[in-house]
């Protein structure tokens, strides 16, 4: 009892301001995953639209397709954005030249009891699209980085296994920045201590690997 009140408290201190449009409690983000499991988002489109997280907007290309290929035909971008509470970290994974973008992160299955359960124990935990991991108006950081196809396969392969083969989440130890760092790590990255908030992980994953964007995997023994 004493240590469930003490956790209300701190999350009180903890809990952020969050838009109106976001914080209709997490309840009613988990009504609406299943809805934006099954979008799709214009990976361009949304890029440009949010050109102010970058230090400076990419060109559109118009070179033929194949004539520059240097950063790669495929991508993993590591993403922040708000939540009612501390945020969410999470991936955006896909090919550029396509408009479909696949995204996975860790979040706790449920409503508000299942997270706040989450910060004493284990809890269920989903790995897809949750809300507002599309919306560009939501998000407080990205770092992208480049793959040829080979690679892209090799760590595109790793996250559908790790997705598969994480059933639970805990703030402290399962929680969404250690998800993503581990794709990080599987693709030869410096990863940033974990406990930070999304926004701050993502940004320190950046400077860490001094805001490289290509990235070749060793090859496989």
């Amino acid at each position: 009892m004493l240590a469930g009140f003490m956790l209300a408290v701190l999350l009180q201190c903890k809990i952020q301001p969050a838009s109106a449009d976001e914080i209709d409690t997490r309840g009613s983000e988990r009504f609406q995953r299943q809805e934006v499991h099954t979008r799709t988002a214009d990976a361009n489109a949304l890029v440009s639209s949010e050109a102010p997280i970058e230090s400076k907007a990419a060109p559109r290309s118009t070179r033929k397709p194949g004539a520059g290929s240097a950063k790669g035909p495929y991508y993993v971008d590591f993403r922040a954005r708000t939540a009612a509470s501390w945020g969410h970290a999470f991936v955006w994974f896909g090919k550029t030249s396509k408009r479909e973008v696949e995204v996975a992160g860790l979040t706790p299955a449920g409503d508000t009891v299942a997270y706040v359960l989450g910060h004493l124990m284990w809890v269920p935990s989903e790995t897809a699209a949750s809300y507002g991991d599309l919306d560009p108006q939501y998000l407080t950081a990205n770092y992208r980085v480049y793959l040829n196809e080979p690679d892209a396969k090799r760590v595109f392969a790793y996250i559908k296994k790790l997705q598969a083969s994480s059933p639970v989440w805990n703030a402290e130890t399962s929680n969404c920045t250690a998800f993503i760092g581990s794709i990080a790590d599987f693709m030869g990255l410096k990863v940033p201590f974990r406990w930070q908030r999304p926004e701050d992980y993502v940004n320190s994953l950046k400077a860490m690997n001094g805001g490289r964007q290509i990235v070749h995997l060793p090859s496989e023994q």
